[in-house]
């Protein structure tokens, strides 16, 4: 059986997430029997592949660039999981929404700044007007909430995509399903 290929994608969001898929420790080393990580921010890829098998996604999409992203993870993976809450809802980057995204840049750049107030505009994308959770861009097909989800849960759920077992776990929702 040829290994499948994973992939593991940041927008907005905190890292969180990232780090606690790796908090399975030496379960990882099994994981890695059955996929090979082919795209993530723990590894050297800087292109993401033509196809994968499943996506791991962190973070909500507040700009352009992660809305771009998200598109084109979406049209090259079987399978795209929400990985914890700020994925599946928002969570803490929605957190601007009542303030907008120019009041946000302003504070951020021209307010607090003692030296050459600006917004930038090559480094920092456009800024989305509100952020919104991944499920309002594409479809998503596995929901795995959590801030972050345990290692344990990121265990069974990726266990389960890769064997095809059920997804049997409490706080594990499969969409449509």
């Amino acid at each position: 059986m040829s290994k499948l290929k994973l992939a593991t994608v940041w927008l907005d969001g905190c890292s969180g997430c990232h780090m606690s898929f790796l908090d399975m420790d030496e379960r990882l080393i099994d994981l890695a029997e059955l996929v090979d990580v082919v795209f993530s921010p723990i590894v050297d890829a800087k292109v993401f592949p033509e196809m994968v098998d499943i996506a791991l996604v962190e973070g909500a999409v507040a700009s352009v660039d992660d809305e771009m992203k998200i598109r084109k993870v979406r049209a090259h993976c079987k399978t795209l999981v929400a990985m914890g809450d700020c994925a599946v809802a928002g969570n803490v980057p929605s957190m601007r929404n009542p303030i907008g995204a120019e009041a946000i840049l302003n504070r951020a750049y021209i307010e607090n700044a003692t030296a050459q107030p600006q917004i930038p505009c090559v480094v920092v994308p456009k800024l989305l007007k509100t952020v919104r959770p991944i499920h309002e861009f594409v479809d998503v097909d596995v929901f795995l909430p959590g801030c972050p989800p345990s290692a344990d849960t990121f265990h069974a759920a990726l266990t389960a995509l890769v064997t095809g077992g059920p997804l049997d776990i409490p706080a594990l929702t499969r969409f449509g399903a």
